[in-house]
């Protein structure tokens, strides 16, 4: 139910070895209009990144060299780097294909960075992006109510037909019904949220009370 990243990453993605050239990465950038290119190790595992940013140090640079003073070091050595393995940012910032969206939009906000270098084993597999995590709220309201009512209701919990309803208006769920114990109505209400498009659940689901009495509308609270 959850979405998971292989299912909305890049699969593929271009990359480049740490002796690759200046103009051969400004070069893929243009042809495949793309901002960044990892850069990956014999292995295949991505050490670090070049992105449009850094290349663009070298137009910075300065001239004459005596203003070099107004530069830091790490603005100079871009500035007249050649090579991948001189331009990269390092390290790279990865998450494993099997992780959640959720997981990964958190580790995009923490690291301040506009995506992710999807692995497995080590080895570089995908990329995931801001866009691809936002692509899950394309979703249809049928498709999540009908995801909703078959996986969380009726297999999840094992839920009577027409104990509970689903209504879902642009991505805002609504559960209403009444289950057999407390526990369901929360299990519903996390299994819910977890499913792909899901903007907020509001779950409205009550449960049998083993005695009437109790009940906090009986108590008046």
């Amino acid at each position: 139910m959850c979405t998971k990243v292989f299912e909305v990453m890049t699969n593929a993605p271009v990359a480049v070895a740490p002796d690759t050239g200046y103009k051969r990465i400004a070069t893929l950038l243009a042809r495949h209009r793309i901002s960044a290119v990892p850069v990956v190790d014999d292995a295949g595992a991505p050490i670090g990144v070049v992105s449009e940013a850094d290349l663009l140090a070298r137009l910075r640079r300065p001239r004459p060299a005596r203003l070099a003073g107004h530069h830091t070091r790490d603005e100079l050595r871009r500035a007249n780097a050649l090579l991948a393995e001189d331009l990269m940012t390092a390290p790279v910032v990865t998450i494993e294909a099997g992780e959640s969206v959720g997981t990964a939009a958190t580790r995009l906000g923490e690291k301040g960075v506009r995506r992710l270098f999807v692995v497995e084993d080590g080895k570089l597999t995908g990329v995931v992006s801001r866009r691809d995590l936002l692509s899950t709220f394309r979703r249809s309201d049928e498709e999540i109510r009908d995801e909703i009512e078959h996986d969380v209701l009726a297999v999840a919990l094992r839920v009577t037909p027409g104990q509970a309803s689903v209504t879902v208006e642009d991505g805002v769920v609504t559960l209403l019904g009444r289950l057999d114990n407390h526990g369901a109505v929360d299990r519903a209400g996390a299994l819910a949220n977890e499913v792909s498009g899901v903007v907020e659940v509001r779950n409205r689901l009550d449960f049998v009370w083993d005695d009437d009495s109790l009940r906090p509308t009986a108590l008046g609270l």
